[in-house]
């Protein structure tokens, strides 16, 4: 499963209700910051998820509402020195841009008190991966070269049969252990137990991809194919396409037909342009590809392979993840 916090939804510039473009992603011990915007270590701490382990920023390209956010964060992150270190993943021109940014602005010409690493990743690159989960960045087209999607997808799995192990006589401890890592045991009485004896039918992992502003989707369908969840910006209206197609944006009409053509499970509308409402947007999606969500600032969603959770206002308060933070519950759209 996946935890998804929206913590700015605005296009371009922010609105009274929208932030500018970032997100937090959580899955077990790990935490990704997606895009960082004007604004959002203010949103991190509105949301009452604080700072702790956010170690890894994943940027989608290099256009100063989805980066200029990351200058105040850096010189609060180094001031109190929460972390051990900063990994900042991106194209080349996003780093040049961001190197700009947090060297000639935020730290000007002094060391950083923890190590600042800027990771020039190229499409198909694996940013992260361990036995369960691995985070993959794709090739987007927008404006400007070096843009990327991420790919958040968990591993198959095939589950433990404890019926059957008991049955077999297989003990309870480090035997076990061995059959779900796939390795055959041999029991106290001889027998050879295989790991087929013991295990179910394999079951996918869930599937959550990422995508920032992009212009074009028909190189997309086979990346977002079978997704349990679709993030990506809806800037404009069909009334607008020819504006979308020129300034590299989709519509949301175009994003639906994407998610349509995909099989994707959820499609979550975000990126949205001031000139619309997010009944606008989440209407004309719907009317194409029915299970839409238009994200709002601070909406969470739980992403698994059951289907996608939009937590309610007191959800979050049991979650974890939030502890004892307490925030204000934002409108329905």
């Amino acid at each position: 499963m996946f935890e998804l916090v929206f913590l700015g939804t605005s296009a371009a510039s922010p609105s009274t209700h929208r932030g500018l473009s970032a997100h937090l992603i959580m899955h077990r011990q790990y935490r990704f910051l997606l895009d960082c915007g004007e604004g959002t270590q203010r949103q991190i701490l509105a949301a009452g998820l604080g700072f702790k382990r956010l170690d890894k920023v994943l940027l989608t390209h290099a256009h100063l509402d989805h980066i200029l956010g990351l200058g105040g964060l850096v010189s609060t992150l180094t001031r109190w020195e929460i972390l051990e270190k900063l990994e900042i993943y991106g194209g080349r021109q996003t780093l040049d841009r961001v190197h700009d940014l947090i060297y000639g602005v935020a730290l000007r010409g002094h060391q950083s008190p923890i190590p600042i690493r800027l990771i020039n990743t190229a499409p198909g690159q694996i940013i992260l991966e361990d036995d369960k989960f691995a985070l993959t960045a794709f090739e987007v087209h927008h404006r400007g070269g070096g843009c990327l999607g991420f790919a958040f997808e968990e591993k198959a799995r095939r589950p433990f049969l404890a019926e059957k192990a008991e049955a077999l006589g297989v003990p309870f401890g480090p035997e076990r252990g061995r059959l779900v890592a796939g390795q055959a045991i041999t029991l106290a009485n001889g027998r050879t137990i295989h790991p087929d004896e013991v295990l179910g039918e394999e079951i996918r992992g869930t599937k959550y991809i990422h995508i920032g502003d992009v212009g074009r989707t028909d190189n997309l369908v086979e990346i977002c194919r079978g997704a349990d969840a679709l993030v990506i910006e809806a800037t404009y209206t069909e009334e607008e396409a020819q504006m979308a197609t020129e300034s590299g944006h989709l519509t949301a009409a175009r994003a639906a037909r994407l998610a349509a053509e995909a099989g994707v499970s959820t499609l979550i509308l975000t990126h949205i342009s001031r000139r619309h409402s997010g009944r606008q947007i989440r209407e004309e999606a719907q009317a194409i590809f029915p299970n839409t969500y238009v994200a709002r600032d601070f909406d969470h969603f739980q992403i698994s392979r059951e289907g996608v959770q939009r937590l309610t206002h007191e959800q979050k308060q049991r979650n974890s993840e939030y502890g004892e933070a307490q925030q204000e519950e934002v409108k329905l759209v």
